[in-house]
């Protein structure tokens, strides 16, 4: 097995960039106070990412997969993530063995 230079290079600069902006965040945030508006802003934060990512996948994807986001987004509001994970990954199984 080779290690290509220019890969391990663009591997180390990744993870430069990820961990300088983390501790950037972290500096940063001192200096800033967060309202309760803000704070809310921020929580809503990751949801939104997630949703990014999953909504194309939900909708090109098929029924099976279309029907079990919405339910692991059901289960997500009334359950906790460990249930609604697995929620979603025994519903989307069943419901491709029917589709």
């Amino acid at each position: 097995m080779t290690v290509d230079p220019n890969t391990l290079l663009a591997i180390v600069a990744m993870a430069v960039a990820t961990i300088a902006t983390r501790i950037g965040g972290l500096v940063l945030i001192r200096y800033v106070t967060i309202g309760e508006s803000q704070k809310r802003a921020l929580e809503a934060i990751p949801p939104a990412v997630l949703m990014a990512v999953i909504a194309p996948t939900a909708f090109v994807t098929g029924p099976a997969e279309t029907i079990a986001v919405a339910a692991t987004a059901v289960a997500a509001m009334r359950l906790p993530l460990l249930v609604s994970v697995a929620v979603g990954v025994v519903s989307v199984a069943l419901l491709r063995l029917v589709f």
